[in-house]
């Protein structure tokens, strides 16, 4: 599964880069409104428009993006699918605290608290003894 996962993601990240290059490739569509007002002379049903690069490059733009969008969408639900198998192949597991255990455990904190704490003032008034 995890082969499989890395395959999709490295077919993802080569067809994100030709596509990327392809739509670059492309020449620009400058008639903006005015072409589309006073009728282009590149239109859909231009003669021969098929055999052209620019029309080559619009194939290819759109077969990759097609395909760029489908290996995205599967990248995504293979990762969510070892994800969750993951977290069910180990579930976490706490023992249950009993009082006595918890009764001990907040004595030696304290215990721990109050050590530190003599250990800290006699440290003080071992400092104050030898400045005075």
């Amino acid at each position: 599964m995890e082969n499989l996962k890395t395959l999709v993601l490295v077919l993802d990240l080569i067809c994100a880069a030709l596509l990327t290059v392809t739509i670059l490739f492309q020449s620009g569509k400058s008639a903006g409104l005015s072409g589309a007002i006073a009728g282009a002379s590149d239109s859909f049903m231009s003669k021969g428009g098929s055999k052209t690069l620019d029309a080559k490059l619009g194939t290819a733009t759109k077969v990759l993006g097609i395909a760029f969008v489908t290996l995205s969408l599967l990248t995504v639900i293979l990762v969510s699918s070892v994800k969750t198998t993951a977290s069910a192949a180990t579930p976490e597991t706490t023992a249950p605290v009993t009082t006595a255990e918890a009764a001990a455990q907040t004595t030696g904190e304290a215990a721990t608290e109050a050590a530190t704490e003599a250990a800290t003032t006699g440290a003080v008034e071992t400092t104050t003894e030898t400045a005075g």
